[in-house]
């Protein structure tokens, strides 16, 4: 859920300048002699009343002698001058950046609890980058936009690229609050090794006891619903060297789809490269060979291609013959139906999609 934070953050600022030159008007003290008792030029405290140049700590310390005012006074009248004017400018900057803003699902961010109703373009502006955790429109365009992700998602939709970067960034952020070890191999490997026996349970907490293996080795696991305006089923990469991520969207809500989707994330952290780029072939080209190459391994580690080939000799598929041969292989009846569907074997509206389980939204995977 959002917190609620209360700033003090006045809608004025008093100058440092009109403070000393109240000072010097009530002690009858001229700007030359002041420059004299502070061993200053009279052109610098000419600056500070007009507001031209900063009171710094070296020149508090003497106002403080002169004056027998405590500079840590003039250095906060100063400070909070300077903090209204650059806030002056970033609401200026916002109000410029206010149709970038709108690019993003802000209201969607809303409902999930990430940012507070915004009550203008500027404050839109100000959440968003603050969501992004980034200080200006142009870190944004050069964190997320001029990067290359790698994502997969369906060849027969395109995400909307606000809604990606956003949902990219709900996933770091999933990330960031988790406490795991560093990337260990082989206790991944060993994680989903136990992760695909998790898929016969057909249980809302298999899900959860996923994360937690896969968290255990050094990988965070998201299930992040999916935004408005974005069709890809998941991403994987590598947020540090010792510290990888996979974020589905389980778009269609079955869990063949998320099984098969994790078993190739996975895979690209198991075959390809830290700093690779892979992304999922645009509508009407052909599948990469990365993508290629975590299909046939997903493929194969679900179901052994030995033994699917044996079972896929037959043209007729009962729900009795796809039951048994996941019972026999000890994962979902639902990842059969649906490799067979891919491999145009069955039909998509097959009576067999009653195998599919649904996959239901806990809290924690908003």
């Amino acid at each position: 859920m959002a917190t609620t934070s209360y700033r003090y953050e006045p809608d004025y600022a008093v100058p440092p300048g009109w403070v000393l030159e109240e000072c010097l008007d009530t002690w009858q003290i001229s700007q030359a002699e002041f420059a004299r008792r502070c061993g200053r030029s009279p052109k610098l405290i000419s600056d500070i009343i007009a507001g031209k140049a900063a009171i710094h700590p070296k020149t508090a310390l003497q106002f403080e002698k002169a004056l027998g005012m405590d500079a840590r006074i003039w250095l906060g009248i100063d400070s909070d001058y300077r903090l209204y004017l650059e806030r002056e400018a970033e609401a200026r900057r916002a109000e410029e950046a206010a149709e970038w803003g709108k690019a993003f699902p802000a209201s969607e961010l809303v409902k999930r609890g990430y940012i507070e109703k915004p009550v203008s373009d500027a404050d839109r502006v100000s959440a968003l980058l603050s969501f992004f955790g980034v200080a200006s429109v142009k870190a944004w365009q050069s964190r997320y936009q001029n990067t290359a992700v790698a994502y997969r998602h369906s060849a027969s939709f395109e995400s909307d690229d606000f809604a990606l970067a956003t949902w990219l960034r709900l996933g770091e952020i999933k990330a960031e609050r988790a406490e795991c070890p560093n990337y260990d191999r082989a206790e991944f490997e060993r994680a989903l090794t136990q992760i695909r026996q998790l898929t016969a349970t057909r249980s809302t907490e298999a899900i959860t006891q996923a994360q937690s293996l896969c968290l255990q080795s050094g990988v965070v696991l998201a299930i992040i619903k999916p935004l408005p305006r974005t069709s890809l089923s998941g991403v994987s990469r590598w947020l540090s060297p010792r510290r990888a991520l996979i974020q589905l969207s389980a778009r269609h809500m079955s869990d063949d789809q998320l099984w098969f989707g994790l078993f190739h994330e996975a895979a690209h952290i198991l075959l390809h490269g830290r700093r690779d780029v892979f992304v999922h072939a645009s509508k009407g080209e052909k599948i990469t060979k990365f993508d290629a190459e975590a299909d046939e391994w997903a493929s194969n580690f679900l179901t052994p291609n030995n033994r699917w080939r044996e079972f896929t000799e037959s043209s007729h598929f009962s729900e009795a013959m796809v039951t048994g041969f996941a019972e026999e292989q000890g994962i979902a009846p639902g990842i059969i139906v649906g490799r067979l569907q891919h491999e145009g074997l069955l039909p998509w509206g097959t009576r067999l999609n009653s195998l599919k389980a649904r996959i239901e939204w806990q809290s924690d995977h908003r």
